[in-house]
């Protein structure tokens, strides 16, 4: 990967986390707690979610495989983007990563989901040079390079920043305050 490449990702990947922060930030711990509608997660529960994703994917990238890795494909990678971002197909999301209570608080969630952010820029930063040899099998998008893998920890962030938004707009509203 060329070091504007890895710039490129490391952008990507701290817009993302920036955006992020904006959504969840700023809201009381009650409002946090609150979920907008039935079977709808409250922004805690999102953050939680996120964090534990980002942890997982952190560790699928680290235990990749340098051989069989997709090649560098940008029309892939940007398709990839889009995909996860959208958000008129909800998905179910796997056992190991739903929401379970692990945090007690929305600013420990969102020290949580910086922490592992970061470790994950470093990651990038540190390993740029070999992204495109690396293969990720991920559950719902198939076979992926580090780069791709990348993308898509960046996107999962803004999709979940977009809910978030959505749960802002129920608990924000004058009638929804405790």
């Amino acid at each position: 990967m060329a070091p504007e490449e890895r710039s490129e990702i490391v952008q990507i990947l701290e817009s993302s986390r920036q955006e992020f922060n904006t959504a969840a930030g700023g809201l009381s711990e009650s409002q946090a707690n609150v979920r907008p509608e039935t079977g709808r997660w409250s922004v805690l529960e999102c953050v939680e979610h996120v964090a534990t994703v980002e942890q997982r994917f952190l560790g699928w990238l680290e235990r990749a495989e340098p051989k069989q890795a997709p090649p560098c494909d940008k029309q892939k990678e940007a398709d990839l983007a889009a995909r996860v971002v959208n958000r008129t197909n909800r998905a179910e999301a796997p056992e190991p990563v739903r929401p379970a209570g692990r945090f007690t608080s929305l600013a420990q969630a969102l020290d949580h989901f910086n922490a592992a952010r970061t470790r994950t820029i470093q990651y990038a930063q540190g390993r740029g040079a070999d992204l495109y040899q690396m293969a990720v099998e991920h559950p719902r998008f198939g076979l992926l390079n580090g780069t791709e893998m990348l993308v898509i920890t960046a996107g999962h962030s803004s999709r979940h920043a977009e809910q978030i938004r959505e749960a802002r707009a129920v608990v924000e509203r004058p009638s929804a305050q405790p």
